[in-house]
């Protein structure tokens, strides 16, 4: 069942998607719709799923999953990454490649992948302080505080 993603609570699971590029208005209309027919329809063993989405900066994709009433299983995992998938052909972007870093250059959100933000830690074009996005983040709690994080908060520090 689809929910506005303020009402999940914050022991919500969370998976964050982060795209090479933004989407624009077009997009972003055409990807709400089919987030909304995927989570309305999105299930675990039959039982119905409350989940819900945001789109920050219009890149990311995040989708949240109260588990309290049904936790995800393979399956309906399977389906979500299958559902990214589609987004990932229908929009030519990338989604689920994890090698690439998301970070903050004053109001733009830049995309390298990892080799690049390691060499540019090393040659001090991002700091400790640079803001970056930290993916790894498992419930809405943690996302709500520890997303976007000065790079010497986040597993990114190791690269500094």
């Amino acid at each position: 069942m689809l929910v506005h993603f303020d009402d999940l609570p914050d022991t919500s699971r969370i998976w964050i998607y982060q795209a090479n590029r933004s989407f624009n208005q077009e997009e972003l209309d055409s990807l709400q719709r089919e987030l909304d027919d995927f989570i309305q329809n999105w299930t675990a063993h039959g039982g119905e799923l409350n989940a819900g989405y945001e789109i920050p900066y219009n890149r990311f994709i995040v989708i949240g999953l109260d588990q309290a009433q049904n936790a995800a299983s393979g399956c309906s995992i399977d389906a979500s990454v299958h559902f990214i998938q589609h987004l990932e052909k229908k929009y030519d972007v990338v989604l689920l490649d994890k090698m690439n870093v998301s970070y903050k250059q004053g109001e733009y959100v830049a995309y390298k992948p990892l080799t690049d933000f390691k060499k540019m830690a090393k040659q001090k074009a991002v700091s400790e302080r640079t803001i970056v996005f930290n993916n790894l983040v498992t419930n809405k709690a943690e996302y709500k505080e520890h997303w976007e994080v000065p790079a010497s908060e986040s597993w990114h520090s190791r690269f500094m």
